[in-house]
């Protein structure tokens, strides 16, 4: 039966007393209490990795660093199920490709006993916590938890240190139709905009109208209740002016890291933040943002 222990505190729960100092500064690797080198073809991506997408500029700057400076920090693996002497990735991936991108032979791993229920939860504590996932990614490693691990969104919440809350927003646009998960995916929509429009009665024709349009996730939320975008209305007679684009920069900046709706009243520097909420959840998330330390 497999232990439901919290790994809220991070990945210092599990990468025990490396000490990253030393590896930085390029201690020898035999030096580094649990870290050896081991053949870079005899490690292996981990097929239930949550992250699905890697940006190929992005593994091409790390390249070109491992070059010029090796492997600042080893990756963590696991004995690999099935393949006695190489090794799984737990944590790591984008470097172990950039490695190889960079003609490396061996890099630095840390070996640890782990089981697929921690390695599922450590790949998610890496990515959210270095805000690496994107929603459906992040979604779909909840779901994971939950159905092939039998976890409760509780469980789940407490695993990684977020609310259940977040978990629950989160869980939610796997409900989503699949194109509108792919345009999510391919970062044409944010996760703001899938959830204006979830429990609209064609998502996917507003996600493709959103796009067309380049609309607002405020705009967003009026066309899931069934009004005009802001973009279509009229300006009405003596309307004030428009917010200038620094503003409404902001504001979509804001309900974006919020997934809610946001708005920024200014006049001369002095003004009013409007953050609108549908439900207690949704107030639970919020509060849970803004009160982290």
């Amino acid at each position: 039966m497999v232990e439901k222990r919290g790994l809220g505190r991070g990945l210092s729960a599990l990468l025990g007393d490396v000490d990253e100092a030393k590896v930085v500064a390029g201690a020898p690797v035999e030096e580094v209490s649990g870290v050896r080198e081991v053949p870079i073809e005899l490690i292996h991506r981990n097929a239930d990795q949550p992250r699905w997408t890697f940006s190929e500029a992005e593994v091409d700057e790390l390249a070109a660093s491992i070059r010029e400076k090796g492997v600042l920090q080893p990756i963590l693996v696991r004995p690999a199920p099935g393949l006695p002497g190489e090794w799984e990735i737990v944590a790591g991936e984008r470097r172990w490709r950039a490695s190889q991108k960079a003609g490396l032979r061996v890099m630095p791993v840390l070996v640890r006993e782990l089981d697929d229920v921690q390695v599922l939860e450590i790949g998610v504590i890496e990515n959210v916590q270095r805000s690496n996932l994107n929603p459906i990614e992040e979604a779909a490693a909840y779901q994971q938890l939950i159905e092939k691990f039998k976890r409760t969104q509780e469980e789940v919440a407490e695993s990684i240190g977020k609310s259940r809350s977040h978990v629950a927003n989160t869980l939610r646009l796997m409900n989503l139709p699949e194109a509108v998960r792919a345009y999510v995916l391919e970062g044409k929509l944010t996760a703001g905009h899938a959830r204006a429009i979830l429990t609209a009665d064609d998502p996917t024709a507003l996600a493709e109208q959103i796009i067309a349009k380049g609309l607002s996730v405020r705009d967003a939320e009026s066309l899931a209740r069934g009004g005009a975008s802001s973009a279509s209305r009229p300006k009405a007679a003596g309307r004030k002016a428009a917010k200038d684009t620094d503003t409404q920069a902001l504001e979509v900046d804001l309900s974006e890291a919020l997934g809610l709706d946001v708005e920024v009243l200014d006049k001369g520097g002095v003004g009013e933040l409007r953050i609108r909420y549908a439900t207690l959840e949704q107030l639970d998330e919020l509060c849970r943002k803004l009160t982290r330390v």
